[in-house]
């Protein structure tokens, strides 16, 4: 029997559109049992799949600053300023089941006036006085990590890696009388420095995670970040830990409360040396949250 040129190549063409049709059928196939798969995996009661919280920190802080003046070297005393309120913005979105993006901002704007009585150093040596404080501090602080999820039940744990930008602003003049107690100096010295500070940049993040589902609505958590800077000229480490629990009376929204304390070390190359700025805050928290 004999099958003409033709034939053959009708039968090639066909063979290649059934081929072309299994493969299209296959990767349908492929396709629909992923996407099932995906489907049928359940999400960690403890997270949501994208949420917005929108609060504020209520903050008792501490600060030390020490800088390189005319007169010398002069580290102040820590200095308690009262309460305040700090608004703050936190998302998170989940990519897939158990990885995702965080993001977070918050501002600390606040002035300090004070007089100050006590004990400092000037050159390396114990002087003592009085001393009148007017600063303004402004510090931004806002961090973006892509976050692994561990566990699927109702406890999972979260790493995450990312980067923070962080804008210290410091405008201040300090002035005062003070008293030597330096070897070979007698009597006491009156003077007055101004100094305006203003510096950014961007660190690598670090953050941990662990969070718990009571039931749906009822939750509990604890975070840890760190952001350390080496080189440039402003570097330092921001250290934060935080506790809290989230409640849901409706189903897409919630109350968030926790508390957080966070410590605060930066430094600022100079000209004449080095700016150090040393900061401690820590207070409650309370947030609405919006999940999706």
């Amino acid at each position: 029997m004999s099958v003409s040129f033709l034939e053959i190549s009708r039968q090639s063409g066909l063979s290649r559109q059934v081929a072309r049709l299994f493969k299209t059928a296959a990767g349908w196939i492929l396709l629909m049992a992923v996407a099932n798969t995906a489907m049928a995996a359940e999400m960690s009661p403890a997270l949501d799949r994208m949420s917005i919280s929108i609060g504020a920190l209520n903050v008792d802080s501490n600060v030390q600053l020490g800088v390189n003046t005319s007169a010398g070297r002069a580290d102040t005393p820590d200095y308690n300023a009262d309460r305040y309120t700090i608004p703050r913005i936190r998302a998170d979105f989940l990519l897939g089941h158990s990885q995702g993006i965080s993001l977070d901002y918050y501002r600390y704007d606040r002035s300090y006036s004070s007089n100050l009585i006590g004990n400092t150093t000037v050159n390396g040596q114990a002087v003592s006085g009085t001393a009148n404080l007017a600063a303004k501090l402004r510090l931004e602080l806002g961090q973006a990590a892509y976050k692994w999820w561990i566990g699927s039940g109702d406890d999972v744990f979260g790493l995450g890696l990312g980067a923070a930008f962080y804008r210290a602003s410091i405008d201040g003049t300090v002035s005062g009388t003070i008293s030597a107690a330096i070897p070979g100096a007698t009597g006491s010295m009156s003077a007055s420095e101004s100094n305006s500070v203003s510096r950014s940049t961007v660190a690598p993040l670090l953050e941990l995670g662990w969070r718990h589902a009571f039931s749906p609505s009822t939750r509990f958590f604890v975070e840890a970040s760190g952001i350390k800077k080496n080189g440039g000229n402003i570097n330092g480490h921001i250290y934060t830990g935080t506790v809290g629990a989230e409640w849901f009376p409706l189903e897409n929204v919630g109350l968030v409360v926790d508390y957080g304390v966070s410590k605060i070390n930066l430094e600022r190359e100079t000209s004449n040396g080095i700016a150090r700025l040393s900061t401690r805050l820590q207070g409650p928290s309370a947030y609405v949250k919006v999940r999706f």
